[in-house]
């Protein structure tokens, strides 16, 4: 047998070592299986974890399902592996721990043991460590690797960037570790990026290239700002200095440019406005020459970046060449020629083509100077000097005149990374004298840097600097320059992606320090290689067609920046350590600035923002705030915050206060927090969210009282204790109940807050406005019975017979509803004047005839009224059973209808009467009650809804007064009319929203319907009376003082009233306080933007008023069934405003137009001081401002006119008796036009028998003198007076149509004021100069835009980029 050493180094047979391997293999697979099976059945531990490092991340969680035995240094891996953050850069702790202690990443002791619990959920947060935010993995991955231009895994950004939700091209933004604290954290490129204001990619693009400038930025950072001569917030060099100061040393990803653009004077709308980013460099360049201006940088932009070219033209037969030499800042260069169907394929291409020279030649011919005459020449651009930076603009916005619409051409053009531009230069002029007088063009035409105008001799030298050099190196040695001082490299290339019509500008921007080459899109920063700069040359690698622009891709080069390559002046950038003192004073303040701000960033990340409400102890109104607390603060402190931010110091003592968890919406307390006072607000409001689904409440309680502890689980009830005697409710007192208490333990729990008696308690529940519930089953549950978190009870405990009744025909039922429909309105009243209802009650009740007769002599004050209306009710209270019975009597006799118990319990008052012995003899009062209960008979029933808006305030109406007294006066009216007497006032908390009442007494319990409270004639009769049997209308007034300051003097009433009432018995009550007839006077409804609805519908009720809603009583007629109110208008057609108010009148139903007439005539002379003859003016339909058919004497309204509420109608004084005497005619307005002056004559009219257009002409040619065959005539256009300029009529009217009649087209005139230029064919057109001319546009443009004309069309313009250098825009005042 073969032996074999074994593993204890002693000989085994092979075999024996054989079958010992299988077997140790087989027992290491059994432990490995007994480990995953003791894994599964280990205890798991569920893990939460909140992160709030940053405001995007705080409301989303991570979950970690681990096994129990798992060590705390674990879990930090695992929640860094998940969260995207490098392990060890932050912070784990107890999410419900009060000291919030951190867990100790180094600990290897086992969750279970740390305090996890298995099975349940662990809540952890995820939180900053030493002040600083956690570092992203990709953070630390970038930067370990960042070399290699070609590597494709390098994260980079090319292009616009992708929306929202949509998948983007590179991982640095679809990566999911990507969140809001990168944007925070700098790019890993080390670069800042710049936040896109709304649509400022062009600004960004353009800054971010002047930074990436050497020898710009380092000349910026030479200047320095002086606080004395200037403001630095319109500082334009100050604020790019602080910009470029923060762009190098800021630790964010992207700062804002708002101050660089406040700078600019820009408000908040330019930010919407995209510009051209060739056009800001233009412009940005002059306004810092004009900032520079008597300092070392006075010539800085000139010495960068500014070039010359000869604009010239030769003489081919004698060779005498003139010419001029012009500057410029930038080349612009044709992507493709006009009219060609190819683009220029290169850069190289469109420059050649730019100084190519074109042949004048045939009708183009050139007048030589020398030659005397016109020649053949060649006029051509020859390049001089080139700059030191170079900018070539790519004119891809080009005009199809085809689509006339601009378009963009996304043609292929290739640009290299180095350019060599000797082969542009004009090396024979370079050397020629220097004796030009040059212009820089540039500045002036954009897109051309060449002038139109040339000069044919030599001048003297302006003394600009004509080199590409820094130095002050001679002309002559700049010309002998190498060939190779003229290379160029590219470094910026500012891309365009989009269309004509708009886009995203970008910039890709090769750095000098490294030669890498970055994307600088906003606030992104990325690094991308040399295929991401080819892809930006445009169109497509397939034919350069003409129609190959339209398939091409949108994003390309747009505006490319060369340095010239020279090593002895190319700048490197200034280092942190090389800044001048200036600018290191500058770096230590924005230092400051971006450490306080991100201190300010922490602690308004640990802020919780939670609204806060406090009834107010004096005021009684609910103030409402937003409580800000930082989480660590404890629940005393936040108190104490509340409690100033409510103001309430020297109100009530702060130990007086507490804070309670609140829900607004259901006017419920959910829980006090009692014993938790050193509770920090973060836990106790379950950590910092963005919103809460709870308020907080500032509860407020007497020295003498204590607070009530509220528990969760609690339902609130709001009880309101019900006076049968004095028919009052009380104030709500608060009780708080469980669900599962009987109505029995309900009642007892009232009893203890309220001392009533439980046994003889009546609990009535108000599920919802319209639902009253007696709670009568004792062992009934409150949830059974529809108990919610918020509830309103009322309860009355008396041992009153009415408790027998049954619930909807008890007096307790009656004064509820009449509780649950009762508003509060405030009406202004008007002035009373002495003399005022002698002049205006010219149709007085005739059943107050006699109080109001005596009121004539001696009028009372509304303080004497009220005394006498409270006198009134006292009396009334005496004779209640007497007035009772005589009621009762009273109904038999007049009406077998009206039969109903209830009907004895409320009955109608009148309001304080004026007649003092009123309010002292039974028997007058009860004829005021009769005469008052019979109110809608004095207003019959009106078929229209309320006016429009009273704009121009033109009715009669009275300022009035302020009431100075506090007494008031209910009524309570039934249609039965009985007096009962009532207690001075309703709570003003137990006025609530609508309820409504019963359709009918003495029937089952229902409710009424929409129909039946919705004020249409159907529910009345046509006195305006109620069909139903018997409606309860409260009424009680009492003076007001306006706390708003509307105006000095004003009387105003506090209302409470039934909206049940309709609106002519609401006047009714009214009349004492106005002291005129209901018939005098009109009641307008006041909405929230003060424009004022007249309420003319009698027979309508109040529902559609709530609480708080504004009345304004102005003293004027209120209109009868079939009348109409209308404004009169002046139709002045020679006039520059033809439309002037005169005044309000009303017309009636059947009406002659001619007693329309009869009655306006007094009123325009006493209100307007206008002297008519009846037959010298005419009534016309206004239709806006034009006017219309004219209205006959006989016409009648509503039969030959239509007429409608709040109608317009034009009155116009006639020169002569009317001529208008049939329908059949028309009246026509004409007016002559003068082409020999000029000039339009004024209006005259001309009345046609028939629509002939015979006719017409010749009442035009007999009026006017004109031959008939001469006359020409056209339509005016728009509304009148069809205002049109001198400088248009004559060719822009349709003049002479070829119609026979005027009621077909193109004319369609059928009614009457239609406007008619007509005109002599033989009068030539004034000829003007170009002086005259302009003198005239400018009258006729003042004229138009007084009369609100147009001139003439213009489409609208682009708005320009503007740089303003002294902060901001001037209006000019001419525009005005």
């Amino acid at each position: 047998m073969e032996m074999v050493p074994s593993e204890e180094k002693q000989l085994v047979p092979k075999e024996g070592i054989f079958w010992s391997c299988r077997q140790s293999i087989f027992d290491e697979m059994k432990k490995r299986f007994t480990e995953i099976e003791s894994a599964a059945e280990e205890p798991r531990v569920l893990c939460i974890v909140q992160d709030t490092t940053n405001s995007k991340t705080v409301n989303e969680r991570l979950t970690l399902n681990l096994p129990a035995s798992t060590t705390i240094n674990k879990l930090f891996e695992d929640v860094a592996h998940k969260a995207g953050y490098v392990n060890g850069t932050f912070c784990l702790s107890w999410a419900s721990s009060v000291d919030m202690a951190p867990l100790d990443q180094a600990s290897e002791v086992s969750l279970v043991l740390s305090g996890f619990e298995a099975g349940k959920r662990n809540f952890l947060q995820l939180t900053d460590k030493d002040g600083e935010q956690p570092q992203l993995a990709s953070d630390e991955s970038g930067t370990a690797d960042s070399s290699g231009l070609d590597d494709s895994s390098q994260d980079r950004f090319i292009g616009p960037l992708p929306r929202d939700g949509t998948m983007s091209c590179s991982s640095d933004f679809s990566s999911p570790s990507y969140s809001y604290s990168s944007i925070l954290n700098k790019s890993e490129t080390g670069y800042v990026g710049l936040v896109n204001q709304a649509m400022t990619c062009y600004l960004n693009s353009l800054l971010q290239t002047l930074y990436m400038t050497p020898e710009f930025r380092n000349a910026l950072y030479n200047w320095e700002f002086e606080d004395s001569e200037e403001d630095p917030v319109t500082s334009i060099p100050y604020q790019l200095q602080r910009l470029f100061v923060l762009l190098q040393t800021s630790k964010k990803r992207a700062i804002e440019t708002t101050d660089v653009t406040r700078s600019f004077g820009w408000d908040s709308s330019e930010a919407w406005q995209q510009h051209d980013v060739q056009e800001l460099c233009r412009v940005m360049f002059d306004a810092l020459e004009q900032k520079w201006k008597q300092t070392e940088q006075a010539d800085l932009i000139n010495q960068l970046y500014q070039g010359k070219l000869k604009d010239y033209v030769r003489c081919l037969e004698c060779g005498y060449e003139s010419w001029r030499i012009d500057t410029y800042l930038d080349i612009p260069l044709v992507i493709r020629p006009f009219g060609a169907s190819q683009a220029f394929g290169s850069v190289e291409e469109a420059l050649q083509a730019f100084i190519q020279p074109e042949t004048l030649d045939g009708p183009n011919q050139y007048f030589c100077e020398r030659c005397k005459k016109k020649c053949d020449a060649r006029k051509g651009l020859r390049f001089l000097h080139f700059p030191y930076l170079l900018t070539l603009q790519l004119k891809r916005f080009d005009f199809d005149y085809t689509t006339m619409h601009r378009i963009k051409l996304n043609d292929r053009m290739t640009f290299p990374e180095e350019l060599d531009m000797s082969p542009f230069i004009d090396v024979e002029d370079e050397k020629s004298p220097q004796t030009e007088s040059c212009t820089d063009s540039g500045a002036e035409n954009e897109g051309s840097c060449h002038s139109d105008q040339m000069s044919n001799d030599f001048s003297t030298d302006d003394g600009m600097d004509e080199g590409i050099c820094l130095d002050s190196t001679g002309s002559t040695e700049r010309a002998l320059k190498p060939k190779s001082s003229l290379t160029f490299e590219l470094f910026s290339v500012m891309v365009h992606s989009g269309s004509a019509a708009g886009g995203h500008y970008y910039a890709c921007i090769k750095s000098f320090s490294d030669g890498q080459w970055y994307s600088f899109n906003d606030q992104h920063v990325s690094k991308i290689t040399q295929d991401d700069i080819r892809k930006t040359y445009g169109g497509s690698s397939g034919s350069r067609g003409y129609y190959s622009s339209a398939f091409a891709s949108s994003t390309n080069a747009y505006m490319l920046m060369y340095r010239l390559k020279e090593p002895s002046r190319n700048a490197k950038f200034l280092e942190v350590e090389g800044f001048p003192e200036h600018i290191k004073r500058l770096v230590q303040r924005e230092k400051e600035s971006e450490e306080h701000e991100k201190r300010q960033r922490e602690i308004e990340r640990n802020t919780c923002k939670i609204k806060l409400f406090c009834m107010h102890p004096v005021k009684m109104i609910m103030m409402e705030n937003k409580l800000e607390v930082h989480k660590d603060k404890t629940l005393r402190e936040a108190t104490e915050m509340a409690f100033k931010l409510m103001d309430l110091a020297g109100v009530v003592p702060q130990d007086c206060c507490r804070l309670v968890k609140y829900d607004e919406f259901h006017e419920y307390l959910e829980r006090s927090y009692e014993g938790e006072e050193d509770m920090p607000m973060g836990l106790l409001l379950g950590g910092v969210k963005s919103s809460y689904m709870f308020d907080l409440l500032l509860e407020i309680r007497r020295p003498d009282q204590v607070f009530q502890p509220y528990k969760p689980g609690e339902v609130m009830v709001k009880v309101h204790v019900v006076d049968l005697k004095s028919e009052t409710i009380a104030a709500p007192v608060s009780v708080r109940a469980y669900l599962n208490q009987t109505i029995t333990e309900f009642k007892q729990l009232i009893a203890q807050s309220t001392e009533l008696c439980a046994e003889m308690m009546r609990v009535v529940l108000e599920r919802c406005y319209n639902d009253l519930r007696l709670l009568y089953v004792p062992n009934k549950t409150l949830k059974a019975e529809g108990f919610f978190r918020s509830n309103k009870v009322f309860v009355e405990s008396s041992d009153s017979t009415d408790h027998q009744a049954i619930f909807t025909d008890s007096l307790l039922w009656k004064l509820l509803d009449r509780h649950g429909n009762t508003i509060r309105l405030f009406v202004s009243l008007p002035e009373q004047s002495p003399g005022t209802l002698a002049n205006r009650a010219s149709c007085p009740k005739a059943d107050s005839e006699d109080s109001f007769d005596g009121a004539k002599d001696s009028r009372k004050s509304v303080e004497a009224i009220l005394e006498e209306s409270t006198e009134k009710l006292k009396n009334l209270s005496l004779q209640q059973q007497q007035q009772r019975q005589q009621q009762q009597q009273h109904t038999s006799s007049t009406s077998d209808s009206q039969k109903s118990s209830e009907h004895s319990d409320f009955e109608h008052i009148e309001s304080p009467a004026q007649d003092p012995v009123a309010a002292s003899q039974p028997s007058q009062i009860e004829n005021c009650t009769r005469a008052v209960s019979d109110t809608e008979n004095q207003f019959p029933s009106e078929e229209r809804s309320d006016s429009d808006v009273n704009n121009d305030r033109s009715t009669s109406s009275v300022d009035s007064d302020i009431l100075s007294s506090s007494h008031s006066s209910d009524t309570l009216c039934n249609a039965d009319s009985g007096p009962l007497p009532l207690a001075n006032g309703l709570d003003s908390h137990s006025i609530t929203s609508s309820r409504r009442s019963k359709a009918n007494e003495g029937k089952k319990e229902t409710w009424d319907t929409a129909e039946e409270d919705s004020g249409t004639d159907s529910e009345y009769d046509e006195n305006g009376k109620s069909k139903a049997e018997a409606q309860y209308l409260y009424f009680k007034a009492e003076s007001h003082s306006q706390e708003d300051g509307s105006g000095e003097g004003q009387k105003c009433l506090l209302v409470h009233v039934d909206k049940r009432i309709t609106l002519a018995a609401f006047k009714q009550n009214l009349e004492p306080f106005v002291g005129v007839p209901s018939t005098q006077f009109k009641v307008f409804r006041v909405y929230a933007n003060n424009q004022e609805f007249e309420s003319v519908r009698l027979n309508e009720t109040l529902s559609s008023f709530s609480d708080d809603n504004k009345i304004t009583i102005r003293l004027g007629r209120a209109l009868k069934k079939g009348e109409y109110r209308v404004k009169v208008y002046q139709l002045l057609v020679n006039e520059p405003e033809p439309c002037k108010f005169l005044l309000d009148t009303v017309f009636a139903k059947g009406m002659t137009v001619r007693q329309s007439k009869e009655e306006l005539l007094p009123q325009v002379k006493d209100q307007c001081k206008l002297d008519l003859i009846i037959d010298r003016f005419r009534l016309r339909k206004k239709t806006w401002k034009n006017p219309g058919t004219v209205f006959l004497d006989y016409h009648v309204y509503e039969e030959d006119i239509n007429i409608s509420s709040n109608w317009e109608v034009f009155l116009e004084v006639l020169e002569e008796p009317e001529r208008m005497k049939s329908m059949s005619q028309l009246a026509i307005l004409t007016r002559r036009w003068c082409p020999a002056q000029m000039k339009l004559e004024p209006f005259r009219e001309v009345v046609l028998e028939s629509s002939s257009v015979e006719e017409l002409k010749e009442k035009l040619s007999e009026m006017s003198g004109i031959a008939l065959d001469n006359l020409e005539f056209a339509k005016g256009r728009g509304t009148f007076p069809c205002d049109i300029s001198v400088m248009e009529i004559h060719q822009d009217l349709d003049w002479n149509p070829k119609v026979s009649t005027l009621n077909v087209w193109p004319l369609y005139i059928c009614d009457d004021g239609a406007v008619i230029f007509y005109r002599d064919n033989t009068e030539d057109l004034m000829e003007l100069s170009e002086e005259e001319r302009n003198e005239l546009m400018k009258k006729e443009s003042s004229r138009l835009l007084k009369t609100g004309h147009r001139v003439s069309y213009s489409p609208r313009k682009e708005k320009a980029l503007k740089i303003y250098l002294d902060g901001g825009p001037t209006k000019d005042p001419g525009q005005d």
